[in-house]
């Protein structure tokens, strides 16, 4: 079976220090949890940044933060940069992030209700951000929250816009999206095209259940705090690597290899980094 990949999801838009005081929101506390889990075993950093308040925001000097200190620590995990950032309506306040040119940023893939609010993604808004992701040779990560949005992925995709392999993310458990049941998870599954490599988060308690299964059928993972702030019921995760050692464990005991940063890069279809004394 292919090599698990392991994202790691630090911080998010929703969670707060109210809802658990372990989060990472500061530049260095954001860099320091993904070296951490990097080290435990992640392959991707899925990277939102906050403002001084806490506030989710799309400030372009706080990915460059971020990054900065993930390169001072020679850390070669995948760079996944959010284009949500607490910007719901407009998409062209993301290209900016997309310009930065990580190697992989998040491409949600259609209009949602998200707990009280709605995400908007016109046709014509995902063509825009598929066009500016493919001028800076940034792969998009296609956050799916319901079936329809793999869909809505596989037009633009007819367009030309959205370049194979494809890189699917389903988002099981969110308010307003999919539910996170095994059914649900498998349909997901079972409505990507042949080739496409896929992704499952399961939000909250549905975090272990959906990980445990999306490994045994050959899928790939994502854990974090921007998921789940508790490591089990009443027990609150203390770091972003607790998720992601667990999972490692896990896929030792299914008997699925873990993938590094290169070997994901491989996987994916992204140019594998060269040593910086080459």
């Amino acid at each position: 079976m292919e090599k698990l990949i392991i994202t790691v999801a630090t911080t998010g838009d929703f969670a707060t220090k109210d809802h658990t005081p372990y989060l990472p929101t500061t530049p260095q506390e954001i860099a320091d949890s993904i070296y951490e889990s990097w080290k435990a075993g992640a392959a991707i950093a899925h990277i939102h940044v906050r403002d001084e308040d806490g506030i989710p925001t799309l400030d372009l000097d706080k990915y460059r933060e971020v990054r900065r200190l993930l390169e001072e620590k020679n850390c070669d995990i995948i760079i996944n940069f959010t284009t949500a950032g607490g910007e719901l309506k407009d998409v062209t306040k993301r290209f900016p992030v997309v310009e930065l040119q990580p190697e992989i940023a998040s491409y949600d893939a259609g209009s949602f209700n998200i707990g009280p609010n709605v995400f908007i993604h016109t046709p014509a808004m995902l063509e825009q951000l598929a066009e500016k992701m493919l001028e800076n040779n940034v792969k998009p990560e296609l956050e799916v929250f319901d079936v329809g949005m793999i869909h809505n992925a596989l037009r633009v995709a007819k367009k030309g816009l959205i370049k194979p392999p494809y890189f699917f993310q389903f988002v099981l458990g969110a308010q307003g999206g999919i539910p996170a049941t095994p059914e649900t998870l498998m349909f997901m599954r079972n409505s990507i095209p042949e080739g496409a490599i896929w992704s499952a988060i399961g939000a909250s308690k549905d975090q272990l259940m959906i990980n445990t299964m999306t490994i045994l059928l050959g899928g790939h993972v994502r854990v974090g705090m921007e998921d789940a702030v508790y490591f089990r019921k009443g027990e609150l995760a203390k770091t972003n690597a607790q998720f992601v050692k667990r999972i490692v464990e896990l896929a030792e005991t299914l008997g699925r290899k873990v993938a590094t940063p290169d070997e994901a890069r491989e996987i994916l279809g992204l140019k594998v980094k060269k040593p910086a004394n080459s």
